[in-house]
């Protein structure tokens, strides 16, 4: 009896083995992921460091670090009104940019998820295909057209491109949201005596915000980093953005290579600021889009 008892006991699975090349890819992999975070971030340490130096420490070793660490390039850079203008420019141009982005890829996302209707594939074909399109391509006709509406040297010229441009990479995004919404949910609203647009408001809009706040800084990080749009269509040094604001200043202090760091490292701080906060936000909002 003990014998088929213990014949009839399951046994253990084998635990598989490791496999060695598994086990010795992993240091090549982390030395890979060091080497690309390296050349990343080394060209922003660069600039970080050298506006904390001098004209003649640059020259004389390139490499090296401040010695001695040297805070009138940023104190000046900082006590100028022109660069405080610039980034007032820029945060008006980006933020709404970001409202026109969220407001009218929202709507016209519920309307391709939620709606059926002839044309509908098509439509978002369309949209889809706008990715393909980058603003190089139509940088001469949109200027025609901008300079036809009365918009050259002003930052609402800026901001509807940058809204229209940013609208297919939206759409992709938040559809997959607003479909992966239960049918169920929209069935049980309008039994309770909601409206579409009702049911929009209080359910689509919730439902749908980590995908809003994905395409948001998105929308946001690619406007406040935009040159080629602002270099076409801005003239006024007054109206001018970050990027552009850094390239006049370059030209103006061509000789100043420590001050020109410095104002350098100043602009790229917002952006880079903005994203490492909402870094999980975007990774998330994304997930969500592709699960949906």
């Amino acid at each position: 009896m003990t014998a088929a008892v213990a014949t009839a006991a399951p046994t253990a699975a084998p635990t598989r083995p490791r496999s060695p090349r598994m086990r010795a890819g992993t240091p090549a992999v982390y030395f890979i992921a060091l080497v690309v975070i390296a050349l990343m971030l080394g060209p922003v340490i660069y600039i970080i460091l050298g506006g904390f130096r001098t004209n003649s420490q640059i020259t004389t070793n390139p490499a090296g670090l401040p010695d001695p660490w040297v805070f009138s390039n940023y104190f000046d850079v900082l006590t100028e009104g022109t660069f405080w203008t610039l980034v007032l420019n820029s945060t008006i141009v980006a933020v709404a940019t970001t409202v026109g982005v969220i407001i009218l890829g929202l709507m016209a996302s519920y309307v391709l998820a939620r709606y059926h209707f002839r044309g509908r594939g098509a439509m978002y074909a369309l949209f889809a295909a706008g990715l393909m399109f980058p603003i190089t391509v139509a940088i001469t006709p949109l200027y025609i057209v901008v300079r036809d509406l009365g918009l050259i040297n002003s930052l609402a010229g800026v901001i509807l491109p940058q809204i229209a441009f940013a609208l297919p990479t939206t759409i992709i995004i938040l559809v997959p949201f607003l479909r992966a919404i239960p049918d169920e949910i929209q069935e049980a609203a309008f039994i309770d005596g909601c409206s579409r647009l009702g049911f929009f408001w209080r359910m689509v809009i919730p439902l749908a915000v980590p995908g809003v706040i994905t395409v948001g800084i998105l929308a946001f990080i690619g406007s406040w980093n935009s040159y080629l749009l602002p270099l076409y269509l801005l003239n006024d040094n007054a109206n001018f953005t970050l990027p552009l604001g850094v390239q006049a200043f370059s030209s103006q202090y061509s000789v100043d290579t420590a001050k020109v760091l410095a104002f350098t490292s100043l602009s790229m701080i917002p952006a880079l600021a903005f994203f490492s906060l909402f870094e999980r936000r975007i990774v998330g909002g994304l997930t969500g889009a592709v699960k949906g």
